[in-house]
């Protein structure tokens, strides 16, 4: 089974729940009226571990420029709640006939496929709620950055659906060689939600809306090299990992013929991309202070994660 969260990160993690559990209960079902049936679905799916990677990142992104964590679980509570979405609709028969996720039976084996598609369908849906929702201790959003979360992200999930679209072979990445074309599907596929979820929480901590603001770019600049770096590493587990260790099915790219970091650098030049990719995220907060230490530490750990 994988590790819920790093022991520095556990705390955060747990506030991210806390909140989603929260969201669930009191916005979707009692506010909402989510039948009971579906509530149950959605708490399998958004609520049974994971190392709560985005919220994580854009609660230390939101520091990172000076503001206060919690004021960012709005925001990172509706990037996990789009990559459960995410997860649910990718584990369908129809994209990756996954029967295994975070060591239990993925959400269409537990309750099956209509119930897996409509409770994917209402996670996104939740997520642009959550983003009005302050977290408790938190102050409320202003209308201004409540518009700039939601633009942050549509156009984190747009991307992410992008790259699946060409991952699945429905469409052609862009790019001159094979190189540069896995790297269009995966900076889409996986990188912009991890993108999205850094400048959502920079945003959340107050970065300027009326100019260009550095704090915000070097945020960027950030969260792309670790989007990049997420990805390398996932297709390096895939490779090396066991299905224990991963708490999913293991070897499934190799297994399917996808091209795959590993297929293209092999297992020693994917693990040298990695690491250049986390000092490439680290060199981009060379203008930010001590408080973005965190942000720091995520990209050396992310590279040598092991699940």
């Amino acid at each position: 089974m994988p590790e819920t969260a790093t022991y520095w990160t556990k705390p955060i993690a747990e506030a991210v729940d806390t909140h989603l559990r929260a969201f669930v209960d009191d916005v979707a079902a009692a506010r909402l009226g989510v039948p009971p049936n579906l509530a149950d679905a959605l708490r399998y799916a958004l609520l049974g571990g994971g190392k709560r990677v985005r919220p994580v990142l854009a609660w230390c992104a939101c520091e990172a420029v000076g503001g206060n964590g919690t004021d960012a679980l709005p925001a990172g509570a509706a990037v996990e709640l789009v990559h459960a979405f995410s997860l649910v609709h990718d584990d369908l028969p129809a994209l990756d006939d996954d029967e295994l996720r975070r060591g239990k039976p993925t959400l269409h084996k537990h309750a099956g496929e209509p119930m897996a598609v409509l409770a994917g369908d209402q996670l996104l849906t939740l997520a642009f709620g959550a983003l009005g929702e302050p977290a408790a201790g938190g102050r409320a959003i202003d209308a201004t950055t409540h518009r700039r979360l939601v633009a942050e992200l549509v156009a984190g999930t747009t991307g992410m659906i992008v790259g699946q679209t060409m991952d699945m072979g429905l469409d052609t990445p862009p790019g001159d060689d094979e190189l540069a074309r896995l790297e269009a599907v995966h900076r889409g596929k996986t990188g912009a939600l991890i993108r999205a979820a850094c400048r959502m929480g920079a945003i959340a901590g107050g970065v300027a809306n009326d100019a260009p603001d550095p704090r915000l770019e070097a945020v960027s600049r950030y969260a792309d090299a670790v989007g990049l770096q997420f990805q390398v590493v996932d297709d390096l587990l895939d490779a090396t990992a066991t299905t224990e260790q991963l708490g999913k099915a293991a070897g499934k790219d190799a297994d399917a013929g996808k091209t795959t970091y590993p297929a293209i650098l092999g297992i020693v030049g994917s693990r040298a991309l990695a690491r250049d990719l986390a000092q490439r995220a680290t060199d981009a907060l060379s203008d930010l202070g001590p408080e973005a230490d965190p942000l720091r530490r995520l990209s050396r750990e992310l590279a040598d994660r092991s699940a």
